[in-house]
C-alpha cells in the first residue's frame, strides 16, 4: 500500500477546472466598496459641471457689467454707423477757377455770374449762374449760356482799346437798357434811348439791340450811377463802360454778351440784397 501511495504521489497533478454552473458572488464588504466608489464619481462629474456653469455665468456676468450704459452705446452705435462725411469742396462748388481767384469772392455774396473763357486769348466763353443760401455755404450752379467776351481774350491789366475783357471779381449794382425792365426786376434800372451801340462790330456784325439789356460791371466806374455815366475813376487809360448784355453773335470790345432771353432772366434774378458779384476770365484764373 505504501508503495502505491507513493507511486501516485509521484504522479503531477493537473489543474482544476471550475465547476460548470457555478457563480462567483461578491461580498458585503466588497459591494459598499464599489458604491461608494461610484457615487463619488457622480459627486465629481456634478461638481464639475457646475464649476463650468459657474465660470460662464461669471463670465457672462463680467460682459454686462463691463458694457457701457444703453445711451452710451446707442451713441456709439450710432456713430459707428454713421458715414463718413465727404470732403469739403476746395472751390466751395465753383468750377474752373483757382483758389486765388474764389478767395477774392466777397464773403457776403450770395449771387454770382462766372464767366469762364475757353482761353487767355479766345473770345469764346460760358456764363453760369450761381446761388448759395448762405455766406460762407458751398455755391450751387444754375443756368449757363454760350458767352463772348474780348476779341483778344482776357487781361488784368486791360487798357483802352486792346480788344480784352478784364480778368477778376466785379460787383453787379446797376443796370438799364432801351427796353423797359424785364417784370420782377430789383437792381436800379435806367432806361433811356441812349442805350443804342453805334456802328459794327469786331467781325464786322450788326449791332442792333446790344444795349437792349445790359447789367453794368463794376470795372474803373462808380457804383450806384447809370451804365451810362461817363466818369473812370481810375483814369480814361483802363477804358470802361465794360457791361453784361445782349450777345450780337460775335467778339467785343471788352463785354461780355449772352443771349437776349438769358440777360432777361438774369435781370429778374438778381437782388441787390444777395450782393451780386460776376467773377469773369479763362479757364483756371
Amino acid at each position: 500500500m505504501s508503495k502505491h501511495r507513493r507511486a501516485r504521489s509521484r504522479t503531477p497533478r493537473t489543474s482544476r477546472t471550475p465547476r460548470q454552473g457555478r457563480t462567483r458572488t461578491s461580498s458585503p464588504t466588497s459591494r459598499r466598496v464599489a458604491l461608494a466608489a461610484t457615487a463619488g464619481l457622480l459627486t465629481f462629474a456634478a461638481g464639475w459641471v457646475y464649476a463650468l456653469d459657474q465660470k460662464a455665468v461669471g463670465t457672462s456676468q463680467a460682459s454686462a457689467d463691463s458694457r457701457p450704459p444703453a445711451a452710451d452705446r446707442a451713441a456709439r452705435d450710432a456713430w459707428r454707423g454713421a458715414p463718413e462725411a465727404a470732403p469739403r469742396d476746395p472751390l466751395q462748388g465753383l468750377t474752373g477757377i483757382s483758389e486765388q481767384t474764389l478767395a477774392k469772392i466777397p464773403a457776403d455774396a450770395r449771387q454770382l455770374v462766372l464767366v469762364t473763357g475757353k482761353a487767355g486769348d479766345s473770345s469764346e466763353s460760358t456764363a453760369a449762374f450761381y446761388t448759395r443760401p448762405a455766406a460762407g455755404a458751398d455755391w450751387v450752379r444754375g443756368e449757363s449760356w454760350p458767352a463772348r467776351n474780348g476779341a483778344k481774350g482776357w487781361s488784368t491789366e486791360r487798357t483802352y482799346g486792346d480788344l480784352t475783357s478784364p480778368q477778376g471779381v466785379f460787383a453787379l449794382t446797376d443796370a438799364g437798357g432801351l427796353l423797359p425792365p424785364p417784370p420782377g426786376t430789383r437792381l436800379p434800372y435806367d432806361k433811356d434811348g441812349a442805350f443804342v451801340a453805334t456802328g459794327r462790330g469786331v467781325n464786322g456784325e450788326s449791332l442792333a439791340g446790344s444795349f437792349d439789356y445790359v447789367v453794368a460791371i463794376d470795372f474803373n466806374r462808380r457804383p450806384g450811377k447809370s451804365p451810362l455815366d461817363p466818369v473812370k475813376p481810375e483814369g480814361e487809360r483802363k477804358g470802361g463802360n465794360i457791361w453784361l448784355h445782349v450777345d450780337h453773335d460775335g467778339p467785343s470790345q471788352g463785354c461780355v454778351g449772352i443771349p437776349k432771353e438769358a440777360m432777361k432772366k438774369v435781370l429778374e434774378t438778381l437782388d441787390p440784397a444777395a450782393k451780386p458779384v460776376i467773377v469773369m476770365g479763362p479757364q483756371g484764373f
